[in-house]
């Protein structure tokens, strides 16, 4: 079982022999995600019987399998008090959009379109399209609702074309044309962001583009104009010709948009590291054999940048997260994954002093990002001057928070005479007088046990394998 899946297993109160829903799935009338002894289950209630069988008689679903689109799932019996219980495919890590960078955005809108076409060529429809859906295995987005699927009925409208404008393509709109840290709305916007927030967010220039001026700028006068109406949407009917048109003017308007990164400091950091080769290569050679040494299963890279050290950990096999607040290097490093396909490394947006909070009803209908850990290793490399220095945060309150996120911790060491941290305190009196290797020693002694100890050759620098007390 993965981490992620291991602490929402824990969220959840689970104990052995009991069944303990999930926070998050309740407000789908269909059915329901829950563990028992430890397995992750979908209840299927009465309600969506036809349309679920529907969906395994038609085809749809081993299509979406084939593609690789929906994830697979095992029938695992009869509910008292519903219509099937099935076991889906496990996810090693379970990430939210806010999380993403802008291609992981882009992929994630396409493939939704994707299966909402496939799925007219069936004769059934999404009636989901929440961001929340997708899902990435194996560097690719993937949908994990089995359920959001209903037979398609000729002349309807796309029940899921608002929820996919407010989750999909209002904010790639505003990643695009006016700046890409404004996906951050959706940590504050669970039901996807607002159209006439969007509209008013974005440029004048863009009620000259066609597809945005239809999609969110009228889309949200309309809104706001039958917002209240009983009769809004009722008589309006769309045939397949025109559902298919839309859903081609929706993808070919997504791939249309470009965001052109510009390199920032972190993004180009291996460019203009004090690094020699020599020894970076042997601080590469140093982390992987702390890596063997240490055996994880999963791994949290944090301050990754683009993913170098990721990298030796996912070559492995270690499931590994590729952690970074600079969206210029996580979209470079996502841009990697997607060019050589690779598996067991996933890129994500994360601020380490302000990492994704608790939200929805009762904060638990999406989880904390640091409680969908621990990793069992973090690597914290090129950090700790940031953390201490740039942050203001002691020694002792580091290291507490590397003793709840994981098993094992390899650390780099940065002395006040390394040129990253001179530069760093340039700009700021040094009130750090205890920031030193041996105060370091000291502190993270109290809560771990250091395993190895190695200075880099032409480099003051210290890498440290530690293990939790």
């Amino acid at each position: 079982m993965s981490g992620s899946q291991k602490s929402l297993k824990q969220k959840t109160k689970m104990h052995s022999g009991q069944q303990s829903n999930v926070p998050g799935s309740f407000r789908d009338p269909s059915g329901f995600i829950f563990f028992k002894e430890g397995i992750l289950c979908r209840q299927i209630n009465m309600v969506a019987k036809k349309n679920y069988d529907q969906l395994m008689s038609s085809g749809l679903y081993h299509e979406l399998i084939k593609n690789g689109w929906l994830i697979r799932h095992e029938d695992a019996g009869t509910p008292e008090d519903g219509y099937k219980i099935i076991n889906p495919e496990v996810i090693n890590f379970i990430s939210y959009p806010y999380e993403w960078c802008f291609s992981q955005f882009k992929d994630a809108a396409l493939l939704t379109l994707k299966i909402q076409k496939k799925a007219i060529e069936f004769g059934m429809s999404l009636k989901d399209a929440s961001a929340y859906n997708i899902q990435f295995k194996n560097g690719r987005p993937i949908l994990i609702d089995t359920l959001s699927f209903e037979k398609y009925e000729e002349g309807k409208p796309w029940v899921a074309y608002k929820q996919f404008c407010q989750h999909f393509f209002a904010p790639l709109a505003l990643m695009v044309y006016k700046d890409v840290r404004l996906s951050q709305l959706l940590r504050i916007y669970i039901e996807g962001i607002p159209l006439d927030l969007a509209s008013s967010l974005l440029p004048a220039k863009t009620r000259f583009k066609a597809s945005l001026l239809s999609h969110i700028h009228i889309h949200s006068k309309a809104q706001s104009f039958f917002s209240g109406k009983k009769t809004a949407g009722q008589n309006y009917k769309m045939s397949k010709w025109g559902m298919l048109s839309l859903l081609d003017n929706l993808e070919s308007s997504i791939k249309s948009m470009n965001w052109k990164t510009k390199g920032t400091e972190w993004a180009e950091y291996y460019k203009f590291t004090n690094y020699s080769a020599p020894a970076l290569s042997e601080k590469e050679k140093i982390v992987e054999d702390m890596l063997i040494q240490a055996g994880p299963k999963t791994v949290w890279d944090l301050g990754a940048n683009t993913g170098l050290f990721s990298r030796l950990a996912s070559r492995k096999g270690m499931a590994t997260l590729s952690l970074d607040f600079d969206p210029v290097a996580v979209e470079k490093n996502y841009q990697e994954v997607r060019l050589r396909e690779e598996k067991d490394i996933l890129p994500l947006l994360l601020d380490l002093t302000n990492p994704s909070s608790a939200m929805g009803w009762a904060n638990e209908e999406r989880m904390a990002f640091l409680s969908r850990g621990p990793a069992d290793l973090v690597m914290a490399l090129a950090l700790i001057h940031h953390l201490c220095i740039s942050n203001n945060l002691p020694f002792k309150h580091v290291a507490q928070f590397f003793s709840k996120i994981c098993s094992s911790l390899i650390i780099e060491f940065i002395p006040k005479s390394d040129s990253q941290v001179k530069k760093l305190l340039k700009t700021r009196e040094d009130i750090f007088e205890n920031y030193n290797e041996n105060f370091f020693e000291t502190e993270f002694s109290k809560l771990f046990e250091i395993k190895k100890k190695k200075k880099l050759t032409d480099s003051e620098r210290m890498l440290y394998l530690m293990v939790k007390k």
